[in-house]
């Protein structure tokens, strides 16, 4: 078991696409750690290597060098198998684009991602913490986008996982959602202590997080630790 303070620890990462004259380094040497039950934003530009680093955090890419310990255990040193079973069991993800399954309702939806648990949380105590269980039989065309955004949300944390990855959750959505959604991933984080990595380009959220990694050009320029946080009903942007 490794320090709770370096739960998730990535060394010396890099990553680059391409050869040549046309090779693009993305990742240039990251060094960070993440606590347990930490809310961390990522936070760059376009282009900065922040889906990059979300994906190798979640195992669906593989760094050129460097590595990611979550708990102790090195996700280079896995075989497909214990990595499959990695992202099956440990990991929540929440994205942009919310990837619902059209013919089933709301309830169905989140319990796909219960079968994928030895361990999932119960879906109508879950259900109602989304404020979706009046919604449960709905198809998602019959839901609002911010709607279906929790229940992706259900979806990814129904697993109970360890480390819930977020890549642009309110991309999508306009203001007042946006802030809904982010109220609600501060709730799950306060309610089930899964460690939260968010990927933004909003620089308001990093006031509602715990620990703020700013990216740029495929490296960390800045890595702080928030002392005063705010709610994410207090964010304006």
């Amino acid at each position: 078991m490794c320090d709770e303070k370096k739960f998730l620890e990535v060394v010396d990462l890099k990553k680059s696409f391409g050869e040549g004259e046309t090779k693009q380094e993305v990742l240039r040497g990251m060094n960070f750690s993440i606590a347990k039950g930490e809310f961390c934003v990522l936070l760059g530009p376009s282009g900065s290597g922040k889906s990059t680093l979300l994906n190798i955090i979640g195992g669906i890419d593989n760094p050129d060098s460097g590595y990611i310990s979550i708990d102790g255990d090195k996700l280079d040193e896995m075989n497909e198998k214990a990595l499959t079973q990695y992202r099956r069991k440990h990991l929540g993800y929440v994205f942009q684009l919310y990837n619902l399954i059209p013919n089933l309702n709301v309830k169905e939806n989140i319990e796909v991602g219960a079968y994928l648990s030895d361990n999932p949380l119960d879906i109508d105590d879950l259900l109602k913490t989304l404020g979706l269980f009046e919604h449960r039989y709905k198809l998602p065309n019959q839901l609002s986008g911010g709607q279906q955004q929790r229940v992706s949300i259900g979806r990814a944390i129904v697993k109970n996982p360890n480390i819930l990855l977020c890549d642009e959750p309110t991309g999508a959505l306009d203001y007042t959602t946006s802030k809904e959604i982010l109220k609600l991933i501060e709730d799950v984080n306060q309610k089930y202590g899964n460690t939260i990595i968010m990927v933004t380009h909003n620089e308001a959220v990093k006031n509602m997080a715990d620990h703020v990694i700013k990216l740029r050009d495929g490296i960390i320029r800045h890595n702080d630790i928030n002392e005063n946080k705010v709610s994410a009903t207090d964010l304006d942007w």
